[in-house]
């Protein structure tokens, strides 16, 4: 007995237990308190986006203010927010290289620069804006308790999980995309309990606000045969192409933009008169701010066949030109729209090829297929999970090293074909193209 008690109760074990315990307890309430927070600012968020939204289809008229309101996002950008600029990319290079902090009016100005853009019928999300929001607040916990850098960087990645989670209410998908998001082929699991915390106490956070999600209903789903598995395989690399032609519009954009508009006020005043132009050429509001309505359509009956290369172009440009959003909601909107155009080519019910084009294009285009399935499990209450697996994998591998995060690093590649130097982000490859 007195052996058994020396080995599992001597000094050096207790040592470890009580660090253990502090460890976990230092955790729990630094994930409370961004989770709190982060799910207060996105219950704000979506509030917002949805008064907004009503406000601007009672008012087509503020569409023709959208290049005025591209000059005063590029305004903030340019004199008040030169350290935000990067958005996402700035959070990925600083969980990265761990130089500098995370400015705390990123928050403040992306929740404006979102507002206006929202308002005046820029074609995003809210995704990126809940993010930037968390990180902040993160960063604001970091700053307080004067957290080491290995620690900081933690609670940056907690910051995007409590943002994903409260934004979409999937906090079990949140938990992961934080630690999944940062990198392909590497997943930072000593953020896991924070990122856990974070996620789930920002998602009930934001449902004590009276935050009621988005709800899209499969009405059948087919069953497990060959046929329809190899239609799933085939579906899934449509999806994962097409995941890649949304990336790399979207970054050719911001490209061309920052050669030939360097001023970002211009920069904004010509996407937003773009956007403009686009819209009465193709004689459709259907591309303008999230879409949502477009996305219920593609699951209760038929969509326009190119609906998806509408809010593809849309959105790269309002993205690609300096409007500020997020781009899940978009990917959703181009992955159901496309899963509804191809359901009457291979024979399958429109809701369901709704729902696994979201998730696939979303997978392909984030690089997180954990996620994206874990996500398909909470929105669609587990219906089709065998398939859902198998078109976020699929899609994963199909969209290669493209997608819609440029500082997102890549430690392992997709395949041992593609022989690249481990450590590169996506945008470094992209320039040596």
């Amino acid at each position: 007995m007195v052996r058994i008690y020396d080995k599992f109760f001597n000094d050096t074990v207790k040592a470890r237990h009580a660090t253990f315990i502090l460890t976990l307890t230092k955790w729990v309430l630094w994930g409370s308190m961004i989770g709190i927070f982060v799910g207060s600012t996105s219950a704000l968020l979506i509030n917002s986006n949805d008064f907004l939204t009503d406000v601007r289809e009672a008012n087509p008229f503020t569409l023709f203010f959208l290049p005025l309101g591209g000059i005063v996002i590029g305004y903030i950008y340019m004199y008040h927010g030169k350290g935000s600029r990067k958005g996402n990319d700035l959070i990925l290079e600083h969980i990265h290289h761990g130089q500098g902090a995370v400015p705390l009016r990123m928050g403040p100005i992306v929740f404006i620069c979102t507002f206006i853009t929202q308002l005046l019928g820029g074609s995003t999300g809210r995704e990126g804006a809940a993010i930037q929001m968390g990180v902040s607040i993160s960063e604001g916990i970091n700053r307080l308790f004067k957290i080491n850098k290995i620690d900081r960087r933690i609670l940056i990645i907690s910051g995007i999980s409590g943002g994903f989670g409260s934004a979409f209410g999937a906090p079990i998908a949140g938990t992961i995309f934080g630690m999944e998001a940062i990198a392909i082929g590497k997943t930072k699991y000593a953020a896991l309990i924070p990122c856990f915390v974070s996620s789930f106490v920002g998602h009930y956070v934001a449902t004590a606000w009276g935050i009621q999600h988005e709800h899209f209903i499969i009405k059948s789903v087919p069953d497990i045969n060959t046929a329809n598995l190899m239609k799933m395989i085939g579906l899934a690399i449509v999806f994962g192409f097409t995941s890649v032609l949304y990336s790399q519009l979207r970054h050719e954009i911001k490209t061309l933009s920052d050669k030939y508009l360097k001023n970002l006020m211009l920069r904004a005043f010509v996407g937003g008169t773009i956007i403009i132009a686009l819209t009465y050429l193709i004689g459709s509001r259907d591309y303008l701010g999230r879409g949502l309505p477009m996305v219920e359509r593609a699951f209760e009956g038929q969509v326009p066949p190119f609906a998806f290369l509408g809010k593809i172009v849309f959105t790269a440009i309002t993205m690609g030109m300096g409007f500020r959003g997020g781009e899940v909601i978009p990917l959703f909107f181009i992955g159901a729209t496309l899963g509804n155009t191809l359901s009457t080519i291979v024979g399958l019910t429109p809701s369901f090829l709704a729902a696994i084009g979201m998730i696939a294009v979303f997978s392909g285009a984030a690089n997180t297929p954990i996620s994206a399935f874990l996500f398909s499990i909470e929105a669609f209450e587990g219906q089709s999970i065998s398939y859902f697996f198998i078109v976020c994998l699929i899609s994963f591998i199909f969209s290669g090293h493209h997608g819609i995060y440029a500082a997102q690093k890549i430690y392992e590649p997709k395949s041992r074909m593609l022989n690249l130097p481990a450590g590169k982000s996506i945008k470094s490859i992209e320039e040596d193209k």
